[in-house]
């Protein structure tokens, strides 16, 4: 199957789809003689002739898209002209199997677009397309212009110009700078004939047929070889995303670490799953970094280990038991307890009213137990039907595994999926009004998402309360390539409104009992310096622990290239100050194209 970045999802969109091009004055076409390729492209993200007709702009066939919906070809002009600004190349829009090669000299009439990958809600800057082309073939066999060679040297250091107030925050109708801004540079040779070389992999292939280089090999650089991305300043400007044009079953299967050695060249597209990408005609060779899963340490007798996972959509049907198993034995090490998220019911996805999850459950502790680990006893609070979000009829939640040989849990009646539970006071010491129980399930910060869980443990004697969270993805928010920049994050103010429920939780218990052993943890789907974390840690009612790692060490995903922190622990004072505790990031999937996850599982362990 080719990629999904080459599918259209949006119908050919002229420039009046981009609310910068309002401002953009479309000019009259030149004489016919006059139109090259550059004059097509301009000086800004808009072609000065969008939703007009040029008559034979010239070029030579750099490269031909034969599958998916965006069949088409490049050309490039072999005389290029001496603004840095203005692109060379132009993508060719036929709909169907172009009847070019590679190397013909052609000439192209047609109707310039500027076509948005994902559509025009998606905030996605354009593509600059010709459209509804006629195609007259001058000659053939003729040299390929040299790829434009994008390297360390090349690529400014500063992501993205600020966008225009007068439009909304748009970098549209800006005039382009390729020697200031990262975005400029790649948009300044968007369609040419590009080629990075000996680039270090920083996204693992996915099953796309997709994977990511980094041209800057310091740019965050890590021990494991991803690039670490760190603040909403730290971009990381030598991400490029790869393709290829040849068939997908040829495509290096790459882990994070690994190296294309040589050259990769190909025309630089632009799609809505990662912005700017090679689409690589020649691939370099790929060289193994031999990148290993982790594995953590076992907790003491005396230290209670508590972990968050991300299983993924895991449901009786899925193939993947026995390594979850396997990686929660072995590369965790049997934690005490350990909260699981995305636990769907007990027939996944088939949308029929079923909400019980038991199968799911039970399926895991019996594949742990045949790995060696211990026999985990349950708790979870079964959602209403189709109401907490995720993949329709799956109705994921999340579900406490733990040890009964090592911890005790605290039932007490009364929690459900529509009762909220409340904290009171019993003998100086706060206790939950129901264990299991939801946080305040009928509050709108949780309308179509996930209800937090929380639940009283008992360890050596010391009461443990621990809040499993899946906050509010972060779809819908606008990507980095955005047309607008910043980019708007629409999902955060959902997220805000969930920490701020969380952290007045956690509030509750701490007011009546100030030591009390609280954590906090679960697929944040924030980073660790975000708002909502700060939320979450409010006045230091909560520490996002993973913050006790070095820098380069902070990361539980790898998404388009920057590795980043969507899962945390948040602990409570007493655990953070009134005693030791380590903390692990246990890379055992984000970095790997065999990944039973995306998300990273997270180890805390300390002396209540």
């Amino acid at each position: 199957m080719p990629s999904r970045s080459s599918a259209r999802l949006a119908a050919l969109t002229v420039a009046a789809v981009c609310s910068a091009a309002s401002a953009v004055v479309l000019t009259s076409p030149a004489h016919a003689d006059s139109v090259r390729i550059h004059d097509v492209q301009g000086t800004t993200r808009i072609s000065p002739f969008a939703g007009q007709k040029v008559t034979d702009v010239p070029g030579v066939v750099t490269a031909t898209r034969t599958y998916g919906s965006s069949r088409g070809f490049w050309i490039q002009d072999p005389t290029p002209d001496d603004n840095p600004a203005t692109s060379e190349g132009v993508f060719v829009f036929t709909s169907s199997a172009p009847k070019v090669a590679v190397g013909d000299s052609v000439t192209v009439t047609g109707t310039v677009s500027e076509y948005v990958p994902g559509g025009a809600s998606s905030g996605n800057q354009s593509v600059t397309e010709i459209t509804k082309p006629t195609i007259t073939t001058v000659s053939t066999g003729n040299a390929v212009p040299a790829p434009v060679v994008i390297d360390e040297d090349s690529v400014p250091d500063t992501y993205a110009p600020q966008g225009d107030t007068a439009a909304a925050g748009s970098i549209n109708g800006l005039t382009l700078d390729p020697s200031a801004y990262a975005l400029d540079y790649y948009e300044s040779l968007e369609g040419m004939n590009v080629q990075v070389e000996d680039t270090r992999v920083v996204t693992a292939t996915d099953p796309y047929s997709e994977l990511w280089v980094t041209v800057k090999p310091w740019e965050h650089r890590n021990r494991r070889g991803g690039t670490v991305y760190g603040s909403y300043a730290s971009q990381n400007t030598g991400r490029l995303q790869i393709q290829s044009l040849g068939a997908t079953a040829d495509f290096p299967k790459a882990n994070v670490g690994d190296t294309l050695e040589g050259a990769t060249t190909g025309p630089l597209d632009f799609n809505q799953f990662g912005g700017y990408t090679l689409v690589a005609s020649k691939l370099g060779t790929l060289e193994s970094g031999g990148l290993e899963r982790e594995t953590t340490q076992k907790q003491s007798s005396r230290e209670l280990a508590v972990a968050t996972y991300n299983v993924e959509n895991l449901d009786p049907s899925d193939a993947t038991f026995d390594k979850h198993a396997a990686a929660i034995v072995n590369n965790l090490q049997s934690p005490d307890i350990v909260s699981l998220e995305e636990i769907q019911d007990n027939n996944g996805a088939k949308d029929d009213g079923t909400v019980d999850a038991s199968q799911t459950v039970n399926k895991l502790i019996d594949a742990i137990v045949a790995a060696g680990g211990p026999k985990y006893d349950w708790r979870s609070i079964n959602p209403v039907n189709d109401q907490d979000g995720g993949e329709p009829g799956g109705n994921i939640r999340q579900v406490f595994l733990f040890n009964p040989e090592r911890v005790s849990f605290v039932d007490r009646a009364g929690g459900d999926s529509t009762t909220a539970v409340g904290v009171t006071k019993v003998n100086g010491k706060a206790r939950l009004t129901a264990s299991p129980g939801r946080i305040d399930p009928a509050n709108a910060a949780w309308n179509s998402s996930r209800k937090p869980l929380a639940g009283e443990f008992v360890f050596r004697g010391k009461t443990v309360f621990v809040i499993a969270n899946h906050l509010n993805s972060k779809g819908g928010d606008q990507g980095l390539t955005a047309q607008y920049q910043p980019p708007v994050r629409s999902s955060e103010i959902q997220r805000h409104a969930q920490a701020t429920e969380v952290n007045a939780f956690v509030k509750d218990i701490l007011s009546v009992q100030k030591n009390a052993n609280v954590i906090a943890l679960g697929d944040m789907n924030d980073f660790e310096f975000s708002e909502t974390a700060k939320i979450l840690e409010g006045d230091g009612e909560l520490w996002s622990a993973i913050k006790s790692l070095p820098k380069s060490e902070r990361y539980t995903y790898d998404y388009q290239g920057n590795q980043q922190v969507l899962d945390q622990i948040l602990v409570s004072p007493a655990i953070r100050r009134g005693c030791d505790f380590e903390y692990d990031s246990v890379h055992i999937n984000s970095e790997f194209n065999d990944q039973i996850s995306d998300h990273d599982p997270q180890v805390l362990r300390f002396r209540p």
